[in-house]
């Protein structure tokens, strides 16, 4: 191989065009949400899988929340105190969750709620 094709290579067109930052949230939004009804679902043969995707949907709400008290953040005041208290709400209820007195749903939705958003289909939430 030349050094010409080595570039090519290296430096050429990426394989995945680059992606906004609202598209890697609403994807990970997704995923993690998907793992949520997945370990409810499975939760009495495999709850370390439900304890494992409420931890992920936790840390996903734990960067938004530091995102969102930043003050550089360039979201409306209002939301982003919305987006804060949705983070605290989802801490408080994944310990329901993991202490077997409630359930994924609220946090499903909510996610939900969210991705909506992130499309641009807000449909009146947030």
């Amino acid at each position: 191989m030349t050094m010409m094709n080595i570039a090519r290579t290296a430096y050429g067109q990426p394989q995945a065009p680059l992606r906004s930052p609202r598209s890697l949230e609403y994807d990970l939004l997704a995923r993690v949400t998907q793992r949520l009804r997945s370990g409810w679902e499975a939760r009495k043969t495999d709850f370390p899988a439900l304890a494992a995707a409420l931890a992920d949907n936790r840390q996903v709400w734990s960067t938004l929340a530091l995102d969102v008290a930043n003050a550089g953040n360039g979201l409306p005041a209002p939301l982003r105190a919305q987006l804060f208290y949705l983070y605290q709400f989802t801490d408080q209820h994944s310990r329901k969750v993991l202490a077997g007195t409630a359930s994924v749903e609220v946090l499903v939705d909510i996610n939900m709620a969210v991705m909506r958003g992130l499309r641009g289909d807000t449909g009146g939430v947030l």
